[in-house]
């Protein structure tokens, strides 16, 4: 018989893991909580409806479709020319599908629930989302998103404390990392700039891959995508900027003073880096007209954070979108938010040995018996110490003490209280800390004494 599997993109969790994933989520918890955030949850389902035409056409193709409980053909008729094509079947008999991120579901709650939040609303939310993609190092189809989004208000305030929040959690991982900005609407300036205002969409998703392909595979998209050689011409001096941000926004300027999309992008992003002036940052602020994000729903900021120190893609993004409840019946609700990609940020953390040392155990003390006298001696202490918040086992069985201790070993647990008669006489335990081999007999009182330190 084969071995058990599961599919491909997914992944199981060790204890160590568990306890390192969690230290990543408790410590943005710990930063969305200091900025006023609040804890929400969605389902992990949506209704396709939802999902559909939120992403892009790429996106779209990404979506994992559930399909209908029962017999799912029901209602579908078996000949060929009533079913337009498969994106109409898909609708027949796919009703919902598993999210592709918290923003979108994030929108529909806002809408739905607008009578009982409070505007603006500060949310985070950190669940899982799943995406039909090739998996490959550092990308799977389930994978955490912890977001945190600001709805209900368009100062560019907003912006600046997302990036501050940002600098932040990254600070405390120990992580050096760039965070990257730009504005949809200085994309829109540069599209003006070429006559392709309709090709927004194509120009952005070509422009998004620069890092990843290189400047000739982007130029070789463009062109395929029907935008003429000489207006991708046009577009090099643009996408190869260099300089400082001042000297980059100043260079813009110049290149799209016809432009009032483009000039109302460049004086937003101006206001976030006056904003950001007096703001001591850790990483590295800069401002990069390559970073698009594919994502439709963008309309103003677009950010970026990339790791320095690892060759691992972005690990959070973000943006504003001033459209998207608009989507849903609710207009005029603008938002911002960033996203943290928990396994990413796993994968930089471990790359770069930046966990901290901790055991992989919450057990404190193990206790261990040569016979059911000393378990039946045991248990109340076990008890005692947990009621006073020690974590600690009772290996439930008199096996050999040699295994009792290497199970202690294979956890990491750092002392071992064994029971013999000896110990039961003098109504103690004898107390082994496994770091270095030392043991004393202590009493029941001293054991709770130290071990609550």
């Amino acid at each position: 018989m084969s071995k058990p599997s599961i599919p491909k993109g997914t992944r199981d969790f060790l204890p160590i893991e568990m306890e390192r994933r969690n230290y990543i989520f408790d410590t943005i918890k710990e930063v969305f909580r200091k900025f006023g955030f609040v804890q929400i949850e969605t389902p992990a389902m949506e209704n396709i409806s939802t999902l559909m035409g939120k992403y892009g056409e790429e996106g779209d193709k990404l979506l994992f479709r559930i399909l209908n409980s029962g017999n799912f053909f029901d209602g579908v008729s078996s000949e060929k020319n009533e079913i337009v094509d498969i994106k109409q079947l898909t609708l027949k008999i796919a009703e919902k599908g598993l999210r592709y991120d918290l923003t979108v579901p994030f929108a529909r709650f806002v809408v739905q629930h607008r009578d009982k939040i409070t505007f603006p609303f500060r949310r985070f939310q950190i669940q899982p989302v799943w995406r039909a993609d090739r998996p490959q190092k550092g990308r799977y189809r389930e994978f955490y998103q912890c977001d945190a989004d600001i709805v209900g208000a368009d100062s560019l305030i907003n912006e600046v404390e997302l990036i501050e929040m940002l600098d932040e959690v990254f600070r405390k991982f120990g992580i050096r990392v760039a965070i990257k900005l730009n504005n949809r609407k200085i994309l829109a300036g540069i599209a003006e700039l070429i006559d392709e205002v309709d090709r927004i969409t194509d120009i952005t998703v070509a422009i998004d891959k620069l890092d990843k392909i290189g400047l000739d595979n982007v130029n070789t998209e463009l062109i395929n995508k029907g935008i003429a050689a000489e207006k991708v011409e046009l577009l090099q001096p643009i996408l190869l900027l260099e300089g400082s941000n001042s000297e980059k926004l100043a260079r813009l300027k110049d290149v799209l003073s016809d432009s009032k999309v483009g000039l109302k992008g460049i004086e937003e992003i101006e206001k976030v880096f006056t904003y950001l002036n007096d703001y001591n940052a850790n990483a590295e602020i800069e401002l990069d007209l390559t970073l698009a994000r594919g994502l439709n729903y963008y309309t103003g900021a677009i950010i970026e954070v990339k790791a320095l120190d690892t060759a691992i893609g972005s690990i959070s993004g973000g943006g504003r979108y001033d459209n998207l409840t608009g989507i849903f019946g609710l207009e005029g609700v603008s938002g911002v938010g960033v996203s943290f990609g928990a396994d990413r940020i796993y994968d930089v953390l471990e790359a770069l040995n930046l966990f901290p040392d901790k055991s992989a155990a919450t057990t404190k003390v193990l206790f261990v018996a040569f016979d059911s006298k000393g378990i039946d001696f045991a248990l109340p202490i076990v008890r005692r110490l947990r009621q006073v918040g020690i974590a600690c086992e009772l290996y439930s069985e008199a096996a050999k003490i040699k295994k009792q201790m290497q199970y202690a070993n294979d956890k990491q647990i750092p002392y071992v209280a064994i029971i013999g008669d000896e110990e039961i006489k003098a109504n103690s335990v004898m107390l082994k800390y496994m770091v270095d081999g030392s043991q004393r007999l202590v009493s029941i009182d001293e054991i709770v004494e130290k071990l609550s330190k």
